[in-house]
């Protein structure tokens, strides 16, 4: 047993988390996300009954966002401008820059990728942690930093 690990986080995801290194991606998907066929050559991670807010809330607790070098080291999924789909607000957005403040982050380091331009990203993941996310939109990547 250690201490100071999140309950959420198993010794699987705590593994993964260890072997990742500076610049690796952390994918935190919603339970709608094809992880296998979207980065068949990362580690996947079950976590279900967790939501993505509070996988990324333990996730913090542990790993550093790559504010060095990355202007937005935290990026949530929005719709692509051409999808014709226009969502305003989904309390995901706002609970991942919330949990952000809370781990001591400018908010300004959280920005928006397209669904697109999300699936491309998350196929050089190295961890892609399948959640119970059930709120559309609700997948979540980051890129891990240095201490």
């Amino acid at each position: 047993m250690l201490r100071g690990i999140p309950d959420i986080i198993g010794s699987d995801l705590l593994k993964a988390l260890a072997d990742t290194g500076h610049g690796d991606l952390i994918v935190i998907a919603d339970h709608f996300y094809p992880h296998v066929t979207k980065c068949p050559n990362g580690v996947s991670i079950q976590a279900k009954g967790v939501g993505a807010v509070q996988m990324l809330d333990a996730i913090l607790q542990l790993v550093p966002l790559d504010v060095e070098y990355e202007k937005q080291p935290i990026q949530y999924i929005v719709p692509d401008a051409d999808s014709g789909i226009v969502v305003e607000s989904n309390p995901v957005w706002d609970a991942v820059k919330d949990t952000v403040a809370k781990h001591g982050y400018d908010v300004a380091c959280v920005g928006t990728i397209e669904r697109s331009k999300f699936y491309e990203k998350a196929m050089k993941g190295y961890i892609t942690i399948s959640t119970s996310e059930r709120q559309p939109y609700g997948c979540i990547i980051l890129q891990k930093g240095v201490m």
